[in-house]
């Protein structure tokens, strides 16, 4: 009997310890999931730029003694400028942003020149030579559009297009027409110079680079078209004149400052629990 009771015990115990092995769960692993950052790249920015401008001018006439008279300048040019804009903008998603932009286009020096007799706007006869000088400067408003071509080790490269408005103020103008035999000249002529709002588009590319996690550096390429409107008013039998439009090749840096760029938080997947596992 006793011996019985000893061996129903041991086989007891066995099966017991079976049964628990069989319910053995191991302690679930800590999972090492990457980091994935959620980025809301929608926002408000605020930019300001500074650059160069080549500035050239597309022709220039006035009208020479009559109503009915419009005569070219045989030349005349712009000198080159510089520029210093700012503006407000969105970012509307990763790809698409927009912004309304203000720049100054610094004085740029305009030298012109007309020949033959009578060739100025004085009292000079026979073959003559005039010498005209004057300078411009000019304040633009646009709307802007751009598209951001992806982002690649920080640089993210777009292209876009403006439409807007730009006032040319253009200072007086000197005329002074001397004869080609060196007998004399006359006198120097002042003509008010004219100023008016004239319709403007541009044309961008460039690329931006993420400095910190809110400002950006952005450098590109701009050209601008400026329609052709008065420049001068009417003295001493000449005038007014007018020119026939302003290029401009720009080259510009600057930063913007997005608000909400340092918003971005860290997303960790919930950690998901092995099944258990039986033996």
């Amino acid at each position: 009997m006793k011996s019985s009771v000893v061996g129903f015990v041991a086989a007891l115990s066995a099966c017991t310890s079976a049964f628990a092995a069989d319910l053995y769960q191991p302690a679930p692993p800590v999972l090492n999931a990457p980091e994935v950052v959620v980025n809301d790249a929608s926002g408000w920015y605020l930019r300001g730029d500074v650059g160069y401008s080549f500035n050239k001018l597309r022709g220039a006439n006035f009208f020479q003694g009559s109503n009915s008279l419009v005569t070219d300048f045989t030349t005349a040019s712009l000198k080159d400028s510089f520029i210093v804009g700012a503006g407000v903008g969105y970012q509307i998603n990763s790809y698409l942003r927009s912004d309304l932009t203000f720049d100054y286009l610094g004085k740029s020096d305009f030298n012109g020149s007309t020949k033959g007799g009578g060739a100025a706007f004085g009292a000079c006869v026979g073959p003559c030579t005039s010498s005209d000088r004057s300078s411009m400067n000019a304040y633009s408003l646009m709307a802007n559009a751009y598209v951001d071509l992806g982002t690649y080790g920080g640089f993210t490269p777009y292209v876009g297009a403006g439409l807007g408005g730009s006032y040319v103020k253009w200072d007086k103008l000197r005329n002074t027409a001397c004869a080609d035999d060196g007998s004399g000249c006359d006198p120097t002529q002042e003509h008010g110079g004219k100023g008016g709002w004239r319709f403007t588009y541009a044309l961008m590319a460039g690329a931006s680079y993420d400095l910190t996690c809110n400002i950006k550096a952005d450098a590109g390429y701009r050209f601008r078209h400026i329609e052709g409107g008065d420049m001068f008013g009417y003295k001493a039998n000449g005038g007014p004149g007018y020119d026939k439009g302003i290029n401009s090749h720009e080259l510009r840096i600057g930063a913007r400052y997005v608000f909400n760029g340092c918003s971005a938080q860290p997303y960790e997947p919930p950690m998901i629990a092995p099944p258990p596992v039986y033996k």
